[in-house]
């Protein structure tokens, strides 16, 4: 079966909307789809930004977030709210869907936390808030957060994060195929669905 890895970031405003949306469009097109949770910090560090390229350069980071209201309609997604801080600290919730993916109930989580952040303007860098939408998908946040914060599942992340540095990863969301070709942003997403499809 066609294979394509979605590596994505949880304080990513366009992974929000591509984690929302790849599910359906992946199973029409027959693709299995992996999902890579990372970190972005680090990617950017690389290239001397302590900040989101949408906080360095604020007209960018205007009409970003006009995009993202006009691309919430357009998907059926519901209002876009601006949390008071962006980008977020996503360690945990990575951490988090690190486990999650392992076991099961990933994609859920995933999309809990993204819609948490951008349709709630909801905080998702603190244990309480996690803990919450844990809670709400019947799972235990006591055992969910200790897994989290085990070295082994630490490393975990740091080692996604060097792959995704390694593949050549600049932004999330981006997309790579089987074959190993690279796409970034979710407007891409349909294309990358469409070229996985044509490797297998």
């Amino acid at each position: 079966m066609a294979r394509l890895d979605f590596w994505f970031d949880y304080a990513s405003t366009y992974s929000y909307l591509a984690a929302m949306r790849i599910e359906a469009l992946a199973e029409a097109a027959n693709v299995q789809v992996h999902w890579r949770p990372f970190l972005l910090g680090p990617v950017f560090a690389a290239s001397g930004w302590d900040t989101s390229p949408f906080n360095i350069y604020p007209a960018k980071g205007e009409n970003m977030w006009r995009d993202m209201e006009r691309l919430s309609t357009r998907y059926g997604l519901p209002k876009l709210h601006r949390s008071e801080v962006f980008p977020q600290h996503s360690v945990l919730a990575a951490r988090i869907g690190l486990i999650g993916f392992r076991e099961g109930w990933g994609a859920a989580f995933t999309k809990a936390i993204l819609t948490a952040q951008f349709a709630k303007a909801g905080r998702i860098d603190d244990a309480f808030a996690l803990e919450h939408a844990l809670k709400e998908l019947d799972l235990d946040p006591e055992w969910v957060l200790s897994e989290a914060l085990d070295e082994v599942n630490k490393a975990k992340l740091r080692l996604e994060t060097e792959r995704a540095a390694g593949l050549g990863i600049f932004g999330a969301p981006t997309f790579v195929t089987g074959g190993g070709e690279l796409f970034w942003g979710n407007d891409r997403l349909e294309q990358a669905l469409e070229w996985a499809a044509e490797e297998a």
